[in-house]
């Protein structure tokens, strides 16, 4: 003897139009954050890989509170200027080094800023 508890029902099948729906959410969603994150290229010189070294000093201190000119405090504007009367061709090494507080978005923005003034023989040292 069967018990039945009511009238049988058909099985229902089960719907894929959720899943799909959250998929194509997640897709969309991926390929807008993607498009935040573009990455700006600044060549650097690895040691070595370049000519001797020529002309008067030029290293670039990049520190929490700004940026220094061989030791000297200097406004970002007139860092490009200034070594600009210190260089030759706009090929010749510019050392950038680091202060142990400055951030690496620092150290980026100052080597943005000379390649944007036209600088291309950038050295980091650490």
């Amino acid at each position: 003897m069967t018990l039945a508890f009511g009238p049988s029902r058909a099985k229902k099948r089960l719907s894929l139009a959720p899943m799909i729906d959250v998929v194509f959410l997640l897709l969309v969603f991926f390929m807008l954050a993607s498009q935040f994150g573009r990455d700006r290229v600044v060549p650097l010189a690895m040691g070595g890989a370049g000519s001797a070294y020529q002309g008067s000093p030029r290293l670039v201190l990049v520190t929490a509170e700004g940026v220094r000119l061989n030791g000297v405090p200097m406004e970002e504007e007139a860092l490009a200027e200034r070594l600009t009367a210190l260089t030759h061709e706009k090929s010749d090494a510019i050392i950038l080094q680091p202060d142990t507080k400055a951030s690496l978005q620092q150290l980026m923005d100052a080597a943005g800023l000379l390649s944007g003034a036209g600088f291309t023989g950038l050295v980091v040292m650490e």
